[in-house]
């Protein structure tokens, strides 16, 4: 059983490797707006209010970088989503901890300065402030209020595109040397990234993606995969997909703006 939600870039890398590898599975739909996450029997499994959650057999596993993993070693099959050789399993992990140690918040900012915000102002202030309330992560909080409240005009939001900028000059750089991104095979490494990086073209981000031709090639087969085309795009929602189109134009403006500024590493 997967919880999971539609448009969380976590759940749909899940969904990308259960579909690759062509595992059946059962799905139980989040509503992370109408907080979900936050009800007492899911908190039980997954005390950090996110998703997604994966129960296989009584067992529950939480984090979706250990998730994929996990897929990988409960189901090998035939189909092989950790490279061979140890160097590349490194490079592997070493793309994926990036992931959680910030790159997931920094898309989390910009997702919510552009686009969630204008679907947490649209709710009562009593309702938004419960939601805030219950959130238990109080960094996690903290940030998203900011988004919410300041949209584009806060200072995280420049600093976070210049960090998915630097991502991405990262990604430009390791793609010279392989035609994937933790060797010459497709790996977890691709699968995680993949939502991030649609979500970025979703954003704004389409200028900058376009000026780097390796990313622009590897985004493409990407989006080729079995596992993307089935447990990403496959589970676009129409009414978030109008809501970043909507925004992208001043986004994009605003993001180009912040990239012509140099960037300090």
């Amino acid at each position: 059983m997967l919880y999971h939600n539609d448009m969380s870039v976590c759940a749909a890398k899940v969904r990308n490797a259960l579909h690759e590898k062509g595992i059946a599975w059962q799905g139980v739909r989040m509503d992370l707006r109408a907080g979900d996450v936050q009800k007492p029997e899911y908190v039980k499994l997954n005390p950090n209010q996110v998703v997604p959650t994966l129960v296989d057999r009584g067992r529950v596993i939480i984090e979706s970088n250990v998730i994929l993993e996990y897929i990988e070693d409960r189901w090998p099959g035939t189909v092989r989503l950790r490279p061979s050789s140890p160097a590349d399993i490194a490079a592997m992990r070493l793309w994926m901890k990036q992931l959680d140690d910030g790159v997931h918040a920094t898309i989390g900012t910009v997702s919510t300065s552009i686009a969630f915000r204008h679907q947490f102002l649209a709710r009562p202030a009593p309702v938004l402030q419960a939601w805030y309330d219950n959130m238990v992560d109080e960094a996690r909080r903290n940030r998203l209020r900011l988004a919410i409240e300041q949209g584009m005009e806060s200072a995280q939001f420049s600093q976070a595109v210049k960090r998915l900028i630097r991502l991405l000059d990262d990604i430009e750089r390791a793609l010279a040397d392989s035609l994937w991104l933790a060797g010459p095979n497709y790996s977890l490494a691709d699968i995680a990234y993949s939502p991030y990086m649609i979500r970025m073209e979703h954003l704004g981000f389409g200028d900058l993606l376009a000026a780097r031709p390796r990313i622009a090639d590897w985004a493409r087969r990407l989006y080729a995969t079995p596992g993307y085309i089935a447990g990403v795009h496959g589970f676009m929602d129409p009414a978030y997909l109008t809501i970043f189109e909507r925004e992208r134009p001043a986004a994009r403006q605003r993001i180009n703006e912040i990239a012509a500024v140099p960037l300090a590493r």
